[in-house]
């Protein structure tokens, strides 16, 4: 199943993270007064979009990229028999999807900065090398959208942190799906688990539209996977983007409590079985009893590991959080009941690091700016959210919820630490609150170029 990737008309950073490249990033949220001052920003900010293609030389010193929800699209001016050729998820918006998702209670809509309501029209992402070149670049960008009426409803900026680690210590986005015509050196572990310890990667269509997908693959006639009417859907993407503020001294002061009782290791230990990986990326998998100090997640093979020879999760706990996000074989069939879910994801975090060793909240708003890219949300990014995170039937844990993430409903659950005498953690609260989020639209840029000429 052959096929070549037109990069320069796929949105940069969905195929190729800029993470580790940029130190700043921001996420600028807003609505267009009008569908021809929305068509006429557009038009401007076309030629700023970055693009799938390689840098010929250096990076560049700031990226942009343009994502649409469904009301942004409406917004435009796009007939509704076209607005129609749309995934239902996306059309719904996560608002409406928020009681499915778990976005209750403390996370629920009302809570929400942005999302909750039909003004979040487009997000522009942009990414600086500094925070001078972040301040201009956005400055710039604000002058734009003004001159066109474009009114900015909320803006986020995040930061990569020191050692690129997220906000509860660990290191963040290993473990990425192995794309086929996209040589990144992520196939062994990042593709789809054969027999004898080999893998594929994984086929295209299941992140870009218009391309084969792993249906395809089986499919007698080979049709492509559904997607938007031409030439809306041609190298284009769905994305979620989510604001999740991380309680860390929460999370500190309950895995400290319950490490007074665990004769195995301290609150470090604990975290690491609760997250499925050592701070510093380290699979426990592979070495469950301590990290690997030279640990590279980057180094080939980094990212190759199973956990069909670990079925009673001694090694990585049946519930941690990596093993219930990406099961890889654990689920039997060989991976085949898993692979489908795969995601890009490109977070970053934001606020500042709650100082090290410190266990009482300093009121301050630090956590991560979710993002994921796939050509599914409901098999793809629903399909991990719900069955998989909040429900732990599937992996044989009962009603028990993700540690990681937290119980928002205060219905309870634990982490059961597999061993000769397990070991529970519980209850867990809410660690994860849910603070915004957006299910959008990624056009190519062939794309964009008609929705700007209506």
């Amino acid at each position: 199943m052959k096929t070549t990737l037109e990069l320069t008309d796929i949105q940069g950073d969905i195929l190729r993270a800029y993470g580790n490249a940029y130190d700043c990033t921001a996420y600028v949220f807003v609505t267009f007064s009008d569908a021809p001052s929305g068509r006429a920003s557009l038009a401007q900010l076309l030629p700023r979009v970055t693009t799938a293609t390689p840098w010929a030389s250096a990076r560049p010193s700031t990226t942009t990229n343009l994502a649409l929800t469904a009301f942004g699209l409406g917004a435009l001016g796009l007939p509704a028999a076209a607005l129609a050729s749309f995934a239902p998820e996306f059309l719904d918006g996560m608002a409406v999807r928020a009681d499915h998702l778990g976005d209750v209670g403390p996370s629920g809509p009302t809570h929400w900065q942005v999302g909750a309501d039909e003004r979040a029209h487009a997000l522009i992402t942009v990414n600086a090398l500094d925070t001078e070149g972040m301040d201009a670049e956005l400055a710039d960008l604000h002058h734009v959208l003004s001159t066109f009426d474009v009114q900015v409803v909320f803006q986020q900026r995040a930061n990569l942190l020191h050692g690129a680690r997220e906000h509860f210590g660990f290191g963040d986005g290993f473990s990425q799906p192995a794309v086929q015509g996209v040589r990144d050196g992520r196939r062994e572990g990042g593709g789809v688990p054969l027999k004898g310890g080999h893998w594929r990667p994984v086929a295209p269509g299941e992140f870009i539209l218009g391309y084969p997908d792993e249906d395809t693959r089986v499919d007698r006639q080979r049709r492509l996977p559904a997607a938007p009417t031409a030439p809306l859907g041609l190298n284009g993407t769905y994305m979620v983007w989510r604001k999740l503020y991380q309680d860390v001294a929460l999370w500190r002061r309950t895995l400290r409590s319950a490490a007074e009782h665990y004769p195995d290791g301290d609150e470090h230990t604990l975290a690491a079985k609760a997250v499925g990986r050592w701070p510093n990326g380290t699979p426990l998998a592979t070495h469950p009893d301590g990290p690997d100090p030279a640990y590279d997640p980057h180094a080939p093979g980094a990212n190759d590991f199973r956990y069909a020879d670990d079925a009673d999760g001694f090694a990585c706990p049946l519930g941690a959080h990596v093993r219930r996000s990406n099961p890889r074989d654990a689920l039997g069939f060989e991976g085949k009941r898993s692979f489908r879910q795969r995601l890009i994801r490109r977070g970053m975090p934001y606020g500042t690091p709650l100082p090290e060793g410190s266990y009482a909240d300093d009121g301050l708003d630090r956590g991560l700016c979710f993002v994921s890219f796939q050509a599914s949300i409901v098999r793809q990014f629903e399909g991990i959210q719900v069955p998989w995170l909040n429900h732990g039937n599937i992996f044989g844990v009962g009603r028990d919820t993700d540690f990681l993430l937290g119980d928002v409903t205060g219905q309870g659950g634990k982490l059961t630490i597999q061993g000769p005498v397990p070991f529970f953690l519980s209850p867990q609260q809410a660690f994860v609150r849910t603070r915004g989020g957006a299910y959008l639209f990624v056009p190519g840029l062939k794309a964009l170029a008609a929705l700007a000429r209506a």
